[in-house]
């Protein structure tokens, strides 16, 4: 059995949802389908939400009633039939119903999380209606019944694994399930989510439950490419990454992948898949536990990058100075993606601004405290990078113009990070492709 995943772009149109389902039909293997809702969605979704928790219900009935519209409008072209029709808009009937409702509820995070819900929930069952009305045997399996995170927020493979193999042996005559990314159950048993690109996450997490043969992540994008082509002119997709080249890119901002994919699939070893819904006959880029060619592979950078620099002749040496640091950080569940050190200083970035201001106020009695925002991460990765010959060469004088704040090496084998005033990211990325890739 083979999972595949539809982000919001492969079905944010009726067309694409057709195409899907031609995809998902091509071949008899077995398979679980994961769709987000449909483009723009969830982010119409938040304005309601937030436009709630402000008090603002005439703006938010107003987000709501223009979604309402646009659903209706794509159903007209998604079936043809008037059976096929009532259905879809039954569906759409239902979750606009709830929509409503809410503007008479007190607001809450529970409700927003309702909210943040129904864009799957509708992409899902409207999809279950297109496949009726084309007579492809399926099954809607609904994430809520098999997703969950505990009390940290952390999904529970083995307990997703457990429900989601008994609701698939209930239903072994099937063999094409539908099911929605980014919902599921918190410990408290309410309505949650996995976060922003939680559809990939939840796609990994279900092929790692499953031992699936492949987890296929459709977007429109052939593959990664080597750097990214909304900068750079000229990149080329990637035919192979190792698991851990894919998560150091996915981390330091390439934005075909999220993060969070990388590691139910590496801890089961399913390979992963990035295949383009608009070019079904592109390579795209395979994922797997081991690669052999060693090098350079790609470019990734991660923008809103704050550099925080504590300088302290005096305590900089003293034992326990660094887990002091680290405590700070801690203490407000703020990760550093970068550290250097000298003598006197240490440096670390952060990619959130949410708690700075406790942050620097608990660093100010190490030393002196210096702040740089607007900063970019930019990573060079590839397989065994650092045991590469010139491989670092070939970036630095690739960067020769560029003002380099920070430099990350050695840390991890697959790396080499450089922080950067984000000015200069443009700059940055089209020398590293030329400069390393020759391009």
């Amino acid at each position: 059995m083979k999972v595949m995943k539809f982000g919001g772009t492969s079905v944010g149109k009726p067309e694409r949802m057709h195409q899907v389902a031609q995809l998902i039909t091509k071949d008899n293997e077995a398979k679980i389908v994961v769709l987000s809702a449909l483009s723009g969605t969830t982010n119409t979704l938040v304005a309601i939400s937030d436009s709630l928790a402000t008090g603002k219900r005439e703006n938010a009935k107003q987000k709501i009633d223009e979604l309402e519209a646009h659903y209706r409008n794509f159903v007209k072209e998604l079936v043809v039939t008037e059976a096929a029709r009532a259905k879809a808009n039954a569906v759409v009937t239902e979750h606009f119903e709830f929509l409503n409702i809410i503007l008479k509820i007190s607001f809450s995070e529970a409700l927003n999380k309702d909210i943040l819900a129904q864009g799957e929930l509708m992409s899902t069952k409207m999809f279950s209606v297109y496949l009726e009305e084309k007579e492809i045997d399926h099954m809607l399996l609904p994430a809520l019944e098999f997703m969950s995170i505990d009390a940290n927020e952390e999904p529970n493979l083995s307990a997703i694994s457990q429900k989601l193999s008994a609701l698939l042996q209930q239903n072994a005559a099937k063999k094409l399930f539908i099911t929605q990314g980014y919902i599921c159950k918190n410990a408290r048993g309410e309505v949650d989510n996995l976060k922003r690109g939680g559809s990939d996450y939840t796609a990994s997490l279900v092929a790692a439950a499953i031992h699936a043969s492949v987890c296929e992540i459709w977007t429109d994008i052939d593959g990664m490419h080597n750097n990214d082509p909304r900068v750079v002119d000229k990149t080329v997709p990637i035919d192979v990454l190792s698991f851990d080249e894919a998560a150091e890119l996915a981390y330091f901002g390439a934005k075909i992948l999220h993060p969070t994919c990388i590691w139910p699939a590496q801890q089961t070893n399913v390979p992963v898949k990035l295949l383009n819904t608009m070019q079904p006959e592109a390579k795209g880029t395979t994922i797997q536990e081991n690669v052999s060619e060693e090098g350079p592979k790609a470019v990734a950078a991660k923008d809103g990058i704050i550099a925080i620099n504590i300088k302290s002749s005096r305590m900089l040496l003293a034992y326990g100075f660094l887990r002091k640091v680290f405590e700070v950080f801690e203490k407000y569940k703020t990760p550093i993606d970068m550290i250097t050190t000298s003598e006197v200083a240490v440096s670390v970035t952060i990619d959130s601004d949410a708690h700075l201001a406790e942050i620097i106020k608990e660093l100010e009695p190490f030393g002196t405290v210096e702040l740089d925002k607007d900063q970019t991460i930019v990573s060079i990765v590839g397989n065994e990078l650092t045991h590469t010959a010139d491989a670092i060469k070939k970036v630095f004088d690739a960067l020769a113009p560029v003002p380099v704040r920070m430099v990350s090496y050695g840390g991890s084998k697959h790396n080499i990070s450089i922080l950067i005033p984000a000015s200069y990211k443009k700059q940055t990325l089209q020398l590293l492709n030329k400069g390393v890739f020759g391009l």
